[in-house]
């Protein structure tokens, strides 16, 4: 099994705590947050002072003594209360970060036990054009599913749609009212029902906002959307051929959304789905002898979260016999359970609901449903405009995704012709536009805790200057430039020497810590680890970039090795993009 520098050096250092008489868990190094006095820092004399009934510092001292292959660092320093401050040698440095060459995983060992992990995540609406509510859940997902398969979980992405809910009956009975004679509405039917679709998606989002303002204003026109849902859920053929097609052509129109910003499922899922496996999560969660009847409605009671004396209790039918979401969500979990074996879910949704989830994962848990399954619900904030409310359109209304998709391209077209970048064909610069767009958004998206609210500046967003995409695209296409440059005079990378300035050695060790934001994004559900490294390294790479100059340098070795360099920083550039979702082209 391979090490990372930082699992290497605790390694090193719980051996030393451990022969000097001390608990190995003292052992543990960290990155310093003091780089001046030191790389890495290791704390543990501290906790094991109380532990062993020792003074600290004879505690660390004691450490140094015994601790092995010395020669890899320049520096150990004791000091304050008990710290051993640790800095390497170049030479180590040089070996450690030469691992890293050609090496596609940057250092990070592959997951020895993957887990099958379903990724929830999009959740969009069949009928409904998506929206900025949109953009998070897709962005973050992605980035949450991506990274979960490059550690080397079995990972699949679900989109789980809204497709089974009331508005399917108002289409119905939308589509009723301007085509009566078409066979779905025939109970007597018999033959085959057509092949295509009686209507496109541009007529779905015409008819389901007029439906959904009727039914709120005429009763009997609310009740016959009731009936029509309860009818198709009950099998009703007709009903059904028609909501398939309802499906059928907002899923294309969703794929092709989906792709403009660079997010693919692997399930094209929804409620429906779930649909047959309502009657046996119910029955388990009755022999579980959890539910009841109360007014009619059967219901059963949650466990109060912690520091809480009560909690409402999840619905699962109402009196009428309609379901909700919290039982097709429960009905979804029964089978990814039972049907895909998966052992953990990851719910990427808004954070408000956070609260449903914590009374279906709750009852999930209780009933037998999935009793092993690591839950997790990744609840991100919203995206807000100037005034700190969700993000609107210029006249008040929801932005749709198309909308904004379109108003980043325009953006990055404008960066691009402002800064003079390159000379292109129509065609290419409006490709490398939506790259630049995409970057603009995605990143500073997950550049911000999931959790974050941020404010949607798509002027900001889009500079080529200071932590945003379009500088993590830039910072990529001129290592790119560089490596052309040198092809073209014949010049090749080579092994890495010694650094020689400290911009050199920074980049270098910078580069060996991207396991450690790897397994923290992990770990965290938070891709803003992985953004905040892909930034930190490119400003590394410029001040490395700025002192060494590569082109010039006469000495063939040392240019050899500062070609390796900016092939390096150029791989971890393009892996941590590949996870977050930027793509950088071949120049700009």
């Amino acid at each position: 099994m391979t090490h990372t520098l930082l699992e290497l050096l605790t390694l090193q250092f719980e051996n030393a705590f451990e022969k000097a008489g001390f608990d190995r868990d003292l052992g543990a190094v960290v990155v310093s947050n003091r780089p001046d006095i030191g790389q890495f820092q290791c704390n543990g004399a501290m906790p094991g002072a109380k532990r062993h009934g020792k003074s600290p510092r004879d505690i660390a001292q004691a450490v140094l003594d015994v601790l092995e292959n010395k020669n890899r660092f320049e520096k150990l320093e004791l000091a304050g209360p008990g710290f051993i401050n640790i800095t390497l040698t170049d030479a180590f440095l040089t070996e450690i970060t030469s691992k890293l060459i050609d090496d596609p995983r940057q250092g990070l060992p592959k997951k020895e036990n993957p887990v099958k992990t379903v990724v929830d995540y999009g959740g969009p609406n069949v009928a409904k054009e998506m929206h900025i509510g949109h953009l998070r859940t897709a962005i973050i997902g992605e980035a949450i599913k991506r990274l979960y398969r490059f550690v080397g979980d079995d990972v699949i992405g679900d989109v789980h749609l809204g497709d089974w809910g009331t508005q399917m009956g108002m289409l119905i009975e939308a589509v009723r009212k301007t085509n009566p004679t078409l066979p779905y509405f025939d109970e007597n039917f018999a033959g085959e029902y057509p092949k295509e679709s009686p209507v496109t998606v541009a007529d779905l989002g015409k008819l389901y906002p007029e439906a959904s303002g009727l039914c709120k204003t005429d009763e009997t026109e609310a009740e016959k959307a009731r009936l029509a849902t309860a009818e198709l859920q009950n099998g009703r053929a007709g009903y059904r051929a028609l909501w398939q097609h309802f499906v059928s052509v907002s899923v294309a129109a969703l794929k092709r959304d989906y792709a403009d910003i660079g997010v693919e499922f692997d399930l094209w899922n929804g409620e429906a789905s779930a649909h047959a496996f309502i009657e046996p999560s119910l029955k388990k969660i009755d022999n579980a002898g959890l539910s009841y009847i109360s007014d009619g409605a059967l219901i059963a009671d949650i466990t109060p979260p912690a520091g809480k004396e009560e909690c409402a209790p999840i619905l699962l039918r109402k009196a009428d016999g309609a379901v909700l979401y919290g039982t097709t969500d429960v009905a979804t979990i029964y089978e990814r359970v039972e049907h895909m074996g998966t052992e953990k879910m990851i719910y990427v949704v808004d954070h408000r609901q956070s609260f449903h989830f914590y009374q279906v994962f709750d009852i999930s848990k209780r009933s037998g449903i999935a009793p092993n399954v690591d839950f997790k619900h990744v609840g991100y904030g919203t995206v807000n405009g100037d005034d700190g409310k969700p993000f609107k359109t210029r006249s008040g209304g929801t932005m749709r995704l198309r909308d904004l998709i379109d108003m980043a391209d325009a953006a990055a077209l404008k960066r691009m012709d402002e800064s003079n970048i390159g000379q292109f064909e129509d065609g290419e610069k409006q490709e490398i536009a939506h790259k630049v767009g995409m970057a603009a958004i995605k990143f500073a998206d997950l550049v911000n805790n999931p959790t974050s609210n941020y404010i949607f500046d798509i002027e900001k967003f889009s500079q080529f200057e200071g932590k945003t995409g379009p500088y993590i695209l830039y910072s990529g296409v001129r290592i790119k430039s560089v490596l052309r440059k040198a092809a073209e005079q014949g010049l090749k990378a080579g092994d890495l020497t010694a650094p020689t300035t400290e911009a050199e050695r920074a980049l270098m060790l910078l580069m060996t810590k991207l396991p450690r934001e790897m397994k923290a994004a992990y770990d965290q559900y938070s891709p803003n680890y992985l953004c905040e490294f892909m930034y930190d390294l490119c400003g590394a790479y410029g001040r490395f970039y700025n002192d060494c100059h590569i082109m010039t340098e006469a000495d063939t070795a040392k240019q050899a090795s500062w070609l390796r360099l900016c092939e390096m920083t150029l791989a971890q550039i393009e892996l941590i993009s590949s996870i977050v979702g930027l793509e950088i082209p071949e120049r700009m």
